[in-house]
């Protein structure tokens, strides 16, 4: 017993010593011809992760290096240019946020000499929510935030081709998860960052969706060829499952929610809903579920009440 509780205390002090650090550990990982990763955990915000929850590419083409998303934080931001000059001497050359929640765009002020590309409706939700959100994110992860201030892009990002070097980009111009959400498909390599559009293996986030929406971009996502699939959340997959699980719950969570609303249900009484089988094991289901109850639920039981007057 005295061997596990000094085990215990050694690993809860590393564990402090690194946050202390704000280093993020960042690790790029190649997935194909110039391409490369950065693999965020499938937890919530913490001050033990700094926010570091998210997935963040590169590609380095002939022209340059095209970033996609920044991060939760100018520290992660300044670690993230810093990953990419371990791999490159080349110049970022284009950065894209793929949506406005905070983990995606908050290190945008390290890119400023590039400048920040987005969806316009990316761009109005950095300008109208980007204070409060910076403030919320230090609350939740204390000082790896210091230093942070919601950079607005600086540029619209327009559906369609881009040649950037050798690599050829078709930016899609899709919506669901978010009022505007980029999927980003290198055609030259097959693969495809389709941001917060798909999660898989951890439990997707709703403060802002509209699943109807949502369901329609899978449905686009899923005609793209691609041979590796980034999803904003979770690892990276070579096949259909991310793109599967997300549709399955989302539609599950249609279902459940449209269901409660219609027999008259309080909101208590759905958050006690038993999630199925086939989602218990994925990360933060329960505390997702929870969150989106509160996040859809409202507006569906006003949409039943309404169309009984």
């Amino acid at each position: 017993m005295t061997r596990v509780l000094t085990l215990v205390g050694a690993l809860a002090l590393a564990a402090v010593a690194f946050a202390a650090s704000f280093d993020y550990g960042l690790e790029p990982r190649k997935i194909a011809d110039g391409t490369y990763v950065l693999i965020g955990r499938t937890e919530d915000f913490s001050a033990a992760n700094g926010g570091n929850i998210v997935n963040v590419g590169f590609i380095v083409t002939s022209a340059g290096v095209v970033v996609i998303d920044t991060g939760p934080s100018k520290r992660y931001g300044e670690q993230l240019r810093s990953a990419i000059r371990k791999v490159t001497d080349r110049p970022v050359v284009k950065v894209v946020n793929t949506h406005f929640h905070p983990d995606h765009f908050l290190g945008n002020q390290v890119f400023s000499d590039v400048g920040v590309a987005a969806l316009p409706a990316t761009i109005q939700g950095i300008q109208t929510m980007g204070g409060p959100l910076v403030d919320n994110m230090y609350r939740m992860c204390g000082d790896w935030e210091a230093g942070t201030e919601p950079a607005v892009p600086a540029r619209a990002q327009a559906d369609g081709v881009e040649q950037i070097g050798d690599h050829e980009f078709e930016f899609l111009a899709l919506a669901g998860h978010t009022k505007g959400d980029l999927a980003v498909f290198d055609r030259t390599t097959g693969v495809l960052f389709a941001g917060d559009l798909v999660f898989f293996d951890r439990a997707a986030t709703t403060p802002h969706a509209n699943i109807g929406v949502w369901l329609a971009a899978l449905e686009r996502l899923q005609s793209v060829p691609y041979k590796q699939l980034v999803p904003g959340h979770g690892p990276v997959v070579s096949d259909a499952r991310a793109i599967k699980q997300t549709r399955d719950y989302l539609t599950w969570l249609e279902a459940t929610l449209q269901r409660a609303a219609e027999t008259g249900q309080d909101m208590t009484e759905v958050m006690a809903t038993p999630i199925p089988q086939r989602f218990a094991a994925i990360p933060l289901v329960d505390h997702e579920f929870s969150r989106s109850v509160t996040h859809l639920f409202p507006a569906l039981e006003q949409q039943v009440l309404g169309a009984r007057k």
